[in-house]
């Protein structure tokens, strides 16, 4: 069984909105676009963000996460395969047969946009273009993309390979969460030191030089597509990530939207992680009850205007048979946010109990046979 230990265990302070308003007045040029919240993944705000539409080369994203995801020694050298150095569009201009290292083919491929890297990394990974788009399809699936179909590891423009502002946010959000990611698309400038010739790459991003606590993450254009910009930023603790999609004016829209998003949300902290919300009663256990701890901690954002009412539910079993080791499950914790549960955490034990034994256990009788 468990039980309801109270619908408002932590409460919230929510801050009063600032008086610019001036990014609530600039238009947005997108067809479609999203701000996605990177820690609980919430979608903040957004407009036609379901729209199914080209992508161009912000495609490298998931290329990029699907290469690191591999795991494989970024030093590896690579060859370049035929059909790479034949991929027209923007170009690290590879020759067939020239050997560079993982390391030196991802950073041109999200800094200059290289679509002869796309599709060595491609080849490299699973043999083939269309082997390597299964495999994204596949990744779009598990991150929960519901409108969104690759064909291949660059961009350039086909009829069955879209997304939708939505899915690229979570898309971008899983690449984000990696260290490695984050370095290859918040670096200016990079020089490679594999290949037959010397390179030096230069972000085409100006987010990282224009906006407020830019950290990333990928610009694309075909004709088809318009341009496009998948954006994130970092500030007071809160990493936003945006997607615009056929975007004119795509720099002034990242900025617009990454302004209302930081004006209108603060992201909270409601639970630690290791927090004790409760002990648990412990049936024969060599101790009575066990604290309930918290496995991870719950940070979501919120409105600063104080429109959403947010609290922490926490349900505990009634009690648990020993032995119960360290960690085991007891319950959990769920943030509601207006009276709707939008994530949650489980609750551990902090720590293990024994089952009590038998000798133990007539001792403690006769102790108290013998004191009374």
């Amino acid at each position: 069984m468990v039980r309801r230990l109270g619908a408002a265990v932590l409460a919230v302070l929510l801050l009063l909105p600032g008086q610019v308003r001036a990014a609530e007045e600039k238009g947005i040029t997108a067809r479609g676009w999203a701000l996605m919240e990177a820690e609980s993944g919430r979608l903040l705000m957004g407009e036609n963000e379901g729209e199914k539409l080209p992508m161009a080369s912000t495609t490298k994203i998931m290329t990029a996460l699907l290469i690191l995801e591999a795991g494989e020694d970024l030093d590896t050298l690579v060859t370049v395969p035929k059909e790479a150095a034949k991929t027209e569009g923007s170009s690290l201009h590879l020759s067939a047969g020239e050997r560079l290292s993982l390391r030196d083919l991802l950073y041109g491929l999200m800094m200059v946009s290289g679509n002869d890297a796309a599709v060595t990394l491609a080849v490299h990974l699973d043999g083939s273009v269309a082997a390597f788009a299964d495999r994204m399809n596949r990744r779009a699936a598990a991150l929960g993309c519901e409108n969104s179909h690759f064909t291949n590891p660059h961009g350039l423009h086909d009829p069955d390979h879209y997304t939708c502002a939505l899915d690229l946010c979570r898309i971008a959000r899983a690449a984000m969460a990696l260290p490695l990611f984050r370095a290859l698309v918040s670096a200016e400038t990079y020089a490679a030191s594999t290949g037959s010739r010397p390179r030096t790459f230069r972000t085409k991003n100006r987010v990282l030089t224009q906006i407020e606590g830019g950290c990333g993450v990928k610009t694309g254009y075909t004709k088809k597509a318009g341009r496009c910009l998948c954006f994130a930023a970092q500030r007071q603790g809160m990493l936003l990530i945006g997607a615009a999609l056929n975007a004119p004016d795509m720099w002034a829209d990242a900025e617009t939207i990454l302004d209302r998003g930081f004006a209108a949300f603060i992201l909270r902290p409601f639970l630690s992680p290791g927090q004790i919300v409760g002990r648990v009663a412990v049936d024969g256990g060599m101790k009575k009850a066990l604290p309930a701890a918290a496995k991870e901690g719950i940070l979501y954002p919120v409105r600063r205007d104080g429109s959403e009412a947010a609290t922490v539910q926490v349900r505990l079993l009634d009690r648990i048979p020993a032995p119960v080791e360290q960690g085991c499950v007891l319950g959990e914790a769920a943030l509601l946010v207006n009276g709707t549960p939008v994530l949650t955490v489980p609750l551990v034990a902090r720590e293990g109990a024994q089952a009590r034994r038998f000798g133990t256990a007539l001792f403690r009788v006769m102790e108290g046979y013998l004191i009374a």
